[in-house]
């Protein structure tokens, strides 16, 4: 387990809006951190319920497609026993990559609400649009900034922390997600 200098968020149950469940999916991140992950976490809501989290588990599982997206979108579908997950918004840290953003599609996520916008990989209005392809048959509704700050601190200071280990360290991927 590794260290992280950050602090979860408790957010008050008596509003749960958009900063709460973005709160969850930083909680989330920080466990990624402390994981030794890329610290990136997801959560997805349904009715004001959260039904799954998931945070970056890309080098614990030497999986390429472990990314905190598609494995609470995974555990989502699991929960409600259909893939289609219209009903629910999905919190995320970072703006989803293309394969990420690609998954919120085919699983029909209702609403996608990133915190930190990725010009370079992003899909959801980053570097490109996915959601936006004229013959989509889904096209969810996305809300970029919630918690923004928090979030970027969050993703620069891990990425801080491990560029300044020593040169024969294994330094994660560059990337954010």
């Amino acid at each position: 387990m590794i260290d992280c200098p950050f602090e979860k968020i408790f957010p008050s149950q008596l509003e749960k809006d958009d900063s709460y469940y973005m709160s969850m999916a930083y909680n989330a991140a920080i466990d990624g951190w402390k994981a030794d992950e890329v610290p990136i976490g997801a959560v997805i809501a349904r009715k004001d319920e959260v039904i799954a989290t998931g945070y970056n588990q890309t080098r614990k599982q030497s999986d390429p497609t472990a990314h905190a997206e598609i494995l609470a979108i995974t555990a989502a579908a699991r929960s409600i026993g259909d893939w289609r997950l219209n009903e629910c918004t999905l919190y995320v840290t970072k703006e989803p990559c293309p394969m990420c953003s690609g998954a919120t599609i085919m699983s029909r996520l209702g609403r996608v609400v990133y915190a930190l916008p990725d010009p370079k990989m992003g899909c959801l209005g980053g570097a490109s649009s996915l959601h936006q392809l004229p013959q989509s048959n889904h096209k969810p509704e996305v809300l970029c900034g919630v918690m923004r700050e928090p979030c970027e601190a969050l993703i620069q200071a891990f990425f801080k922390y491990h560029r300044a280990k020593s040169p024969l360290d294994e330094n994660p991927s560059s990337t954010l997600n």
